[in-house]
């Protein structure tokens, strides 16, 4: 997984956070549930990074 990725992907993670912290202190519901989503998002790209990174490491130990 390359730096920039992870960068993106963890600041995507926290933005999701402080949404979900922001619905939930306003009573917003909506806003709460897109953090959830930005979170879940954030959490499938890293996911996927990895499996990208398992295949690349299997390549490079040929």
């Amino acid at each position: 997984m390359g730096a920039d990725d992870k960068i993106e992907n963890k600041a995507e993670e926290l933005k999701g956070k402080v949404k979900e912290g922001a619905g939930k202190v306003t009573d917003d519901h909506s806003l709460e549930a897109e953090g959830h989503a930005d979170q879940a998002k954030a959490g499938l790209k890293q996911a996927g990074e990895h499996v990208k990174d398992s295949f690349k490491k299997n390549d490079d130990d040929r």
